[in-house]
């Protein structure tokens, strides 16, 4: 479902992703991991049809991300990591021209927002009586994930989708990508949660500076390593090890 190789991105003299290469299967849910700046986002935009890679190739349900950019787009939902909604527009009128965007009939549409709503725990009066603007961040967020699946796309990228999502939401999404993963959905779950990540996740891609570190099953890679956790493998691959004696000898002069 996803074929990328040798994937590079500049912005100036700055190299943002580096030769990255991969592949990943439908009915899976893979965690796509690094520190802040280490390329996720800049990757997913790659593969998203956002942004054009520098050099390299990928393609996207069979489609390729250069050539064929309108087809994969048809093909994924994207939650960016940003939120961003048009806040003059109330819930549903921006929902329907989501839906009007992909060429779904309006019944079917507004019945799918239905649905997604009911999950959510958001009431309809909610989505027109209110603008955007007015909405609280978990409830933005919940509105940005159903945009991205109203579609019903083969593939699924998530950016820091649990941000802004209260516990009950955040438990519900969770059963939700792992039901669309048994339907055949591949899920890219960008995420810094890695205690859920390990929990979720079938599969985890961990860059760094642009170059893929490590990839892998999360309870083999964690074994491998002889390390307790997935978060003190990523701490200890990324530098998180340095900042944990920085941080300790912060604290001490507090104690002087």
């Amino acid at each position: 479902m996803i074929s990328v190789r040798n994937l590079v991105k500049t912005f100036g003299a700055q190299r943002a992703v580096d030769d990255l290469t991969f592949d990943i299967g439908g009915g899976v849910i893979v965690g796509f991991l690094g520190p802040n700046g280490a390329g996720k986002s800049t990757t997913l935009k790659m593969l998203t049809g956002m942004i054009e890679p520098t050099s390299g190739s990928a393609t996207i349900a069979g489609f390729d991300i250069i050539r064929q950019t309108i087809d994969v787009k048809r093909s994924v939902g994207f939650v960016p990591e940003s939120g961003a909604v048009f806040e003059s527009l109330t819930g549903l009128e921006y929902l329907t021209m989501v839906a009007a965007l992909y060429a779904i009939p309006e019944d079917a549409a507004v019945e799918r927002i239905k649905q997604f709503i009911q999950f959510f725990d958001l009431g309809f009066d909610t989505l027109t009586d209110k603008l955007l603007g007015a909405y609280s961040k978990g409830m933005r967020r919940k509105v940005v994930i159903t945009s991205a699946l109203l579609h019903n796309p083969p593939i699924v990228f998530f950016d820091e989708p649990l941000d802004g999502l209260d516990a009950n939401a955040a438990v519900g999404f969770k059963a939700l990508i792992q039901t669309l993963a048994r339907e055949g959905k591949t899920i890219v779950y960008s995420s810094h949660i890695l205690d859920v990540v390990e929990r979720v996740c079938d599969r985890v891609i961990i860059i760094d500076k642009g170059r893929l570190l490590l990839d892998g099953a999360p309870d083999q890679l964690v074994a491998d390593a002889g390390m307790p956790t997935l978060e003190k493998l990523f701490t200890h691959l990324t530098g998180g090890d340095e900042l944990e004696r920085r941080a300790e000898d912060f604290a001490k002069t507090f104690r002087k």
